[in-house]
C-alpha cells in the first residue's frame, strides 16, 4: 500500500551495492513502469522480473555477455521510447515555467555531460530556487495605527529568510514618530540569520526614533533563533 515502498528498496540496495564494488541504478523505475503499461499490476509482476534479473546477472552472465551491444543499444532505446511522455513536449506551454526550466535544464545537463547524476544536481538546484522565490512571496506585512497616533502594531504573516528579508524590513515605516511599536510575529517563521538580522534593523531603527518595541507571538524555533542570533539587547525588547 505504500506507493514508495520501491524507491525506498532501490534506495537501500544502491548503498548495499556500493559496499560491494556495484554501480548504483535506477532501472526499476523503467522496468516498473514497462511492468505496468504491460498489465502486470500486482507483486507477482515486480516479483517475476525481480528474479528474472537476478537469473540473468548470477546464473547466464556469460550467456548475456556474448549480448551484441548494438542490440542492447537497441533495447534501451525501445525502453526509451515507450516510457516517455511525449505529451509533456505540448504541456510545456501549460505548465508552470519554473517546472519547465527545471525539467528542460536537467535534459539538457544530462545531454551534455552524458552523466544522470549532474542533471538531477541541477534540477534539484534550480527546484529549490524556484521554491524559495516562490515562498518568499507569501509573506506579508499589515499595521494599525492607535487612535491617538502614538502606536502601531504590525502584523506580521508568512516565512520570512533570506529571500524575503528585504521586503519585511521595507514593510516598516522606520522613519515614523511612534512612542510604541508592537511587531506581532504569531502567524510568522523566522528561518535563518538573515531573517534576525533584518528583525534586528527593524528593531533598533525604531529605537532610533525613541520608540519601544516589544515583539510577541516568536513561535519556539524563532524564539531560539532570536536568543542565538539576535545582536540587540535583549532586555530593551520584551519577547513574548
Amino acid at each position: 500500500s505504500n506507493r514508495y515502498r520501491e524507491c525506498v528498496g532501490q534506495g537501500v540496495a544502491n548503498i548495499a551495492t556500493g559496499f560491494l564494488g556495484g554501480m548504483a541504478g535506477c532501472a526499476l523505475i523503467g522496468q516498473s513502469v514497462i511492468n505496468v503499461r504491460s498489465g502486470g499490476r500486482g507483486r507477482l509482476s515486480t516479483f517475476v522480473a525481480g528474479l528474472g534479473l537476478l537469473i540473468l546477472v548470477g546464473v547466464l552472465g556469460d550467456t548475456v555477455g556474448r549480448i551484441p551491444m548494438p542490440a542492447l543499444v537497441a533495447v534501451m532505446i525501445m525502453v526509451s521510447v515507450s516510457t516517455f511522455n511525449w505529451g509533456s513536449i505540448l504541456n510545456l506551454r501549460t505548465y508552470p515555467r519554473s517546472s519547465s526550466v527545471v525539467m528542460l535544464a536537467t535534459v539538457a545537463v544530462v545531454l551534455y555531460t552524458h552523466n544522470l547524476a549532474y542533471g538531477v544536481l541541477v534540477g534539484v538546484l534550480l527546484s529549490g530556487v524556484f521554491f524559495a522565490a516562490k515562498i518568499s512571496q507569501i509573506m506579508a506585512v499589515r499595521s494599525i495605527l492607535s487612535e491617538d497616533g502614538r502606536e502601531r502594531a504590525y502584523l506580521v504573516t508568512g516565512q520570512v529568510f533570506f529571500a524575503s528579508s528585504e521586503a519585511f524590513v521595507a514593510s516598516f515605516d522606520l522613519r515614523e514618530d511612534l512612542e510604541r511599536v508592537r511587531i506581532d510575529v504569531t502567524h510568522a517563521h523566522l528561518w535563518d540569520i538573515t531573517a534576525i538580522a533584518a528583525l534586528d534593523k527593524v528593531v533598533m531603527k525604531f529605537r532610533d526614533t525613541g520608540a519601544q518595541v516589544e515583539v510577541i507571538g516568536l513561535n519556539d524555533a524563532s524564539q531560539t533563533m532570536v536568543d542565538t542570533l539576535a545582536i540587540h539587547d535583549k532586555g530593551a525588547m520584551d519577547l513574548v
